[in-house]
């Protein structure tokens, strides 16, 4: 029932490309039908090894992925602590400057 139904090949019309001489005069015939046919796809076969390969693969790039995302995330992080203790530190040599210590 899903399965796509393709003419019989008998009913191939190949197409003659060529150039009309433009000082012969033809009556305008209408060009055949032609059926568009599929192209033939392959099939993937999953077999329960590359199952597992797929699965490890897949595992392997979600470990790859997060422990990037936690090293930026962690950087992120000791750079924002040591702006903060850098301020910090800058605040108060402002106020040592501006009582004359």
């Amino acid at each position: 029932m899903f399965t796509p139904k393709y003419p019989a090949p008998d009913t191939y019309i190949p197409v003659q490309h060529t150039v009309p001489d433009s000082t012969v005069l033809t009556p305008a015939t209408p060009a055949p039908a032609h059926v568009p046919v599929a192209p033939a796809r392959t099939t993937v076969q999953l077999t329960p090894g590359n199952a597992v390969a797929l699965a490890a693969g897949g595992g392997a790039v979600v470990l790859v992925v997060g422990t990037v995302l936690v090293s930026l995330l962690l950087a992120v992080a000791i750079t924002g602590i040591s702006v903060a203790v850098v301020a910090v530190v800058l605040r108060m040599l402002i106020r040592d400057m501006q009582k004359g210590r």
